[in-house]
């Protein structure tokens, strides 16, 4: 008897968040919801956008396993979400087009929305952590 393959909404998402803890749940949150079935993880902007170059140089046989969605936390160090975002949409322009970007924050300061918005109209703001509604709501 062939197994059902499971319907889930993407095949690729990825979590940046330098919260351990959160990434965690939020993977959870993922799977349990067949949202996806890979999520990638990363603690770190700067080791996220290098791990999307690399997916980028590498050429077609690796442009399936680009994510779909990419969840960013913005308050991290170094780098924060705001400039992983900007930095993503200048180093990987192609790419930036097709995504769905996901600040996925504690942040409640009303200007963080408005500075979203002149990076792309497009960024879907939500609050820790992840739950079912909101994954429906992207």
């Amino acid at each position: 008897m062939k197994r059902k393959e499971l319907a889930y909404s993407y095949n690729y998402v990825m979590l940046v968040d330098d919260n351990e803890l959160d990434n965690f749940i939020n993977q959870k949150t993922i799977e349990v919801n067949y949202f996806a079935k890979k999520v990638y993880i990363n603690t770190g902007s700067k080791s996220a956008l290098e791990f999307l170059k690399n997916l980028e140089i590498s050429g077609k046989e690796t442009s399936s396993f680009f994510p779909e969605v990419i969840f960013v936390d913005i308050n991290m160090p170094m780098i924060d979400g705001f400039q992983f975002i900007e930095n993503l949409k200048a180093q990987l322009p192609n790419n930036f087009n097709s995504l769905k970007i996901v600040f996925l924050t504690s942040s409640i300061i009303p200007t963080d929305k408005a500075r979203a918005n002149k990076i792309s109209k497009n960024i879907l703001f939500l609050n820790k952590p992840l739950n079912k509604e909101m994954l429906n709501q992207i």
